[in-house]
């Protein structure tokens, strides 16, 4: 133990957004139980990178007494973690559930379509953890990325965003922010995207989703046009 300069964290501001956690290069902050928490008091260096990055002013460098920064420790911890994410952007895994399918779009009737509401899905899979980086139908798309709950609180959701556009749906906060950066530079440099709708709940965990997009086309060196929509958990669009 010695005396040094660490994260702080007040848990009564921070909101669980999850911004902090991909701009700490030692990984030493995770989400536990909606919160931001160090990992280990071994894994932060102490210098404070992600604190410019936490919209709640959340999160401070405090100097206390404390376990040393372990810098082998903290390697370890890296790979290790690099090891798990790798697992997870080898899906799908062969599952016939994650097969690959561009859906045509069923004929109705003037009578159904009076009663029912058409899917506009045009793609399989969804979810951008299943999704191949060349899948077929991401050649020259227009994108709808969606963060998981929008369909559920916006009503008209398949009318309004996904109708003409290639569905991608994830996460920030459950999900891993540097596979998402990381996929998405993929998908971006591979497919000469036309244009990206970026749609995300009002809750602060949400506006991770533009991060991750836009760092990922900073990753990439692609120019897509951008428009980011934020939709209201009561439904409305902001």
């Amino acid at each position: 133990m010695a005396k040094r300069k660490i994260v702080k964290i007040d848990e009564e501001k921070c909101t669980g957004c999850g911004l902090c956690i991909p701009n700490c290069a030692e990984r030493a902050l995770q989400i536990v139980d909606g919160k931001a928490k160090l990992v280990k008091e071994i894994y932060c260096d102490g210098l404070g990178a992600c604190l410019g990055h936490c919209p709640e002013n959340a999160i401070t460098i405090e100097e206390r007494e404390s376990a040393v920064f372990d810098e082998k420790a903290t390697e370890k911890h890296l790979k290790d973690l690099k090891k798990k994410e790798k697992k997870s952007k080898d899906l799908p895994c062969g599952c016939p559930g994650t097969a690959v399918k561009t859906l045509k779009k069923r004929t109705t009737s003037n009578e159904q379509r009076a009663t029912k509401t058409e899917s506009e899905l045009s793609n399989w899979p969804i979810q951008l953890m299943l999704v191949p980086t060349e899948a077929p139908y991401l050649k020259n798309a227009d994108l709808l990325i969606a963060a998981d709950c929008v369909a559920f609180s916006y009503p008209d959701f398949h009318q309004d965003f996904l109708k003409g556009r290639i569905l991608l749906m994830g996460c920030p906060k459950l999900d891993a922010a540097t596979i998402y950066e990381e996929k998405l530079a993929e998908i971006f440099k591979l497919n000469d995207i036309k244009s990206i709708t970026l749609l995300h709940m009002e809750v602060p965990c949400c506006f991770g989703l533009n991060q991750i997009v836009s760092e990922a086309l900073r990753l990439s060196g692609k120019k897509i046009p951008l428009k980011e929509v934020t939709v209201g958990i009561k439904g409305d669009v902001k």
